[in-house]
């Protein structure tokens, strides 16, 4: 009897497993398995990311669940945005756990935010818009910010803008601040098995945030086996959710799992 195919979905900063209803939705409904993730401090988890001060405290809900998988178990992991930061700790720690990993229009850097380069092709840069974040600080109002969350004002430009609207509203309800200070500072020791891990990396080309030459950088330096084009605004899981899953059902039908 085939196994079916395990996706495991993991949100960007910010977001969290509700993201994806849509997604799981079809996916279970085409006879799939699909876990969602709250990464610590992110959706139902009740962890305030202001006082998430380290890469590896926020991703243990991921690492955690790696780890409770059946050594005989492989899954595809999906990482989106900052997710993509996940991923690859993930594919470091449990390469032989993942059978495919896929990007979706995220920061796929194999050492984390190591250099200057790292920084620029990784993290978005919103700096055109201003003081577009609101900020929490978990040092003290006199130390810089361990938190971060877009300003309601530019959900519906830059994040959603070709999202319908009842999905704009939800994410404007939804979105909780992350811990920006963990993510830019996530680095990886090099695992045994991250580059036996078969990658596939979606661009997403009207992604207004992790912009589209940002994702071009990154797929350029380390390169995955298979490069897939989305036309999606920066949340493809309520602008293009039938797309997206007909890009993750093809992606999955290249491995064995």
């Amino acid at each position: 009897m085939t196994k079916v195919s395990h996706f495991v979905l993991v949100h960007g900063i910010g977001g969290g497993s509700w993201c994806w209803y849509k997604v799981r939705c079809q996916l279970e409904n085409s006879g799939y398995k699909v876990s969602c993730i709250d990464l610590k401090g992110a959706g139902i988890n009740q962890s305030d990311a202001k006082n998430i001060h380290t890469f590896d405290e926020y991703n243990k809900p991921l690492i955690d669940f790696m780890s409770s998988l059946p050594d005989d178990e492989k899954v595809i992991v999906v990482g989106h945005s900052a997710g993509g930061l996940s991923l690859t700790d993930a594919t470091h720690k449990f390469g032989k756990k993942i059978s495919l990993a896929i990007y979706l229009g995220a920061t796929m850097l194999k050492t984390g935010m190591c250099n200057e380069q790292d920084i620029k092709d990784g993290v978005p840069n919103l700096s055109e818009f201003g003081d577009a974040y609101d900020y929490g600080y978990g040092y003290g109002p006199d130390k810089p910010p361990t938190s971060a969350l877009l300003k309601k004002e530019f959900h519906r430009d830059l994040i959603y803008q070709l999202s319908p609207p009842e999905d704009a509203t939800l994410g404007g309800m939804l979105l909780r601040q992350g811990p920006h200070k963990a993510l830019v500072s996530a680095r990886f020791n090099e695992g045994p098995d991250v580059d036996e891990v078969p990658r596939v990396y979606i661009k997403m080309t009207q992604d207004l945030v992790l912009k589209l030459e940002q994702q071009e950088a990154m797929v350029d330096r380390w390169p995955p086996a298979e490069v897939y084009v989305l036309e999606s605004d920066h949340s493809p899981y309520f602008s293009a959710p039938s797309q997206l899953v007909d890009l993750l059902v093809k992606a999955a039908s290249s491995v064995a799992v």
